[in-house]
């Protein structure tokens, strides 16, 4: 066994010795490419998703230097035809990109040395084994290696852009690194012969422009469409409400935490790391790390790219806002406009995009705490960081029943970049309720339009679990009355949905006077 060349199987022995959710079945996706023209896979993902997990199981299947039955017997891949067939049959390569960049760092040799250092690395572990290869150069030792053994390569390359990543401004670094790629993958008389299958992760698809084209031939699965490898893109809801039950966790809480990235024909699709920590603490939080790619896209935001603050404010208040996905370039350089930046955001696991309406979403709790979180700690607009504040005083307010400053309050808000253009109706008057009460969204879950009595309340909203904070019902009239609002819902009994609630319920009506432009508020207290 080696560090890169046939690394065995202790990595995979490590991970079932922890709590492990059988993820196998990904092994026959990729036992299905093997020795054909779509021999080669690429995956990307979002961090703490699993692809280093993904890549230790792989590496454990296919290395013919030990004996995994005893970890794979009893798994998932066992009932998949084929599954002796290509149980350690293979030499492995495989290559941790982060890993070299962090050498190269250690040592103080600059990016541009990375591929000459995976190549010093593979081709000191081919000779070590075959000496009598040293005397050929680096092709032509894996190509001997392969004669020799008499099985050709399965490589397995995990975060494979991050020196595209780091990289980021040094296009010649980049081309080097590429160059390296293509002659393992798109090398004509090299390919063929010694490549079985390969599987690269990675957090950003293929980049567009053709300056990539070195890896041109591999087949993408991407968060924006994951295809046939979608249900080991994380956790599934069957594999978390197994979770929950053997340690005695509440469902509907880990859900409202992590679920929210929602793939057609799967559903409900969670964060690995994210799910097993709350597991083992005992505790639904934020198990999200910042990252420097994250807290970079706040200079972009900070640019405000065809409004994209208010969108990034829209996100937070619960709202779903539409991407154009198709034209980012997939690099961390190149935006053109907000939906190059909130397609960044979708692949770096901030938001979850529908494929059906092509529109995206803040998840879960846990992502819009810590995208919260990133925005207050990075310079964001001023602008931002008012409403918010704004919008925490009004919340105390409502609360405490001061609905003159309630409504001057909305009035202020209204008057912001957040309004729409065309105040004219109570839809409009409802879309600034949302900025208005952005910080509500904390400690309370919205619903919009809740059928209760006799009606449909305009936006109710239910404190949060363990929370002392009284509910909130708001009707919303225009050119009407704010005691109108109150009356109706009391006629229509809207407090009927809350019956069960056992707390108290503070009723708001609002009203917009269009020929006064004066927004007035009644507050009760029930």
């Amino acid at each position: 066994m080696g560090t890169y060349l046939n690394p065995g199987n202790k990595g995979f022995q490590e991970i079932l010795q922890s709590e492990y959710v059988d993820k196998t079945g990904l092994i026959a996706l990729v036992n299905k490419t093997l020795g054909t023209i779509g021999k080669l896979t690429c995956i990307s993902r979002p961090r703490r998703f699993g692809k280093s997990y993904a890549a230790k199981m792989l590496c454990a299947y296919y290395d013919c230097s030990c004996d995994s039955h005893g970890l794979f017997d009893d798994k998932e891949i066992a009932q998949t035809e084929g599954y002796l067939v290509h149980l350690n049959q293979y030499n492995v390569i495989n290559l941790d990109i982060t890993g070299f960049i962090s050498d190269a760092a250690r040592l103080d040799m600059p990016l541009s040395s990375v591929p000459n250092m995976i190549v010093d690395a593979v081709y000191g572990e081919l000779t070590e084994a075959y000496p009598e290869l040293s005397s050929k150069g680096f092709t032509d030792a894996m190509i001997g290696y392969v004669e020799k053994s008499g099985k050709e390569f399965v490589f397995i390359i995990d975060e494979w852009d991050a020196l595209i990543r780091e990289a980021k401004s040094d296009a010649a670094v980049q081309k080097k690194y590429l160059n390296f790629l293509r002659g393992l993958f798109k090398n004509s008389s090299f390919t063929p012969r010694v490549v079985a299958a390969a599987y690269m992760t990675g957090i950003l698809p293929i980049k567009k422009d053709g300056s990539q084209s070195a890896i041109s031939d591999f087949k993408e699965y991407t968060i924006l469409g994951p295809g046939r490898f979608a249900e080991f893109t994380g956790f599934t809801e069957r594999n978390v409400k197994l979770l929950c039950e053997k340690y005695k966790m509440d469902f509907e809480n880990v859900r409202r935490w992590y679920d929210g990235y929602d793939f057609p024909g799967y559903g409900a699709i969670y964060n690995p790391y994210s799910v097993m920590c709350a597991m083992q603490d005992q505790k639904c939080r934020s198990y999200w790390q910042r990252t420097s790619a994250a807290e970079s896209l706040m200079t972009y935001i900070n640019m405000d790219f065809e409004g994209l603050q208010e969108i990034i404010a829209r996100l937070i208040a619960g709202e779903e806002v539409e991407v154009r996905t198709d034209r980012f370039e997939n690099d961390f350089e190149t935006f053109k406009s907000r939906d190059d930046v909130l397609t960044l955001l979708i692949h770096l696991g901030y938001l979850t995009w529908h494929e059906g309406d092509g529109t995206a979403h803040i998840p879960n709790e846990e992502v819009r705490t810590t995208f919260e979180k990133i925005l207050e700690g990075t310079g964001v607009s001023t602008k931002w960081i008012e409403l918010i504040n704004r919008s925490r005083k009004l919340l105390e307010d409502t609360i405490a029943g001061n609905s003159e400053a309630v409504a001057k309050a909305i009035g202020e808000i209204r008057d912001t970049q957040y309004a729409p253009t065309f105040y004219n109706d109570e839809q409009a008057l409802r879309y600034v309720i949302k900025f208005a009460y952005i910080a509500a969204v904390d400690q309370y879950h919205k619903i919009e339009e809740l059928p209760s009595g006799k009606g449909i309340a305009d936006v109710v909203y239910l404190p949060k679990r363990k929370s002392m904070l009284p509910a909130l019902i708001i009707e919303l009239k225009w050119n009407k009355s704010s005691e109108g609002a109150i009356d109706q819902i009391k006629a229509k009994n809207y407090l009927a949905v809350l019956e069960d609630y056992g707390g108290e319920i503070v009723t708001v009506g609002i009203n917009y006077d269009a020929k006064t432009k004066e927004h007035s508020c009644v507050i009760e207290r029930v």
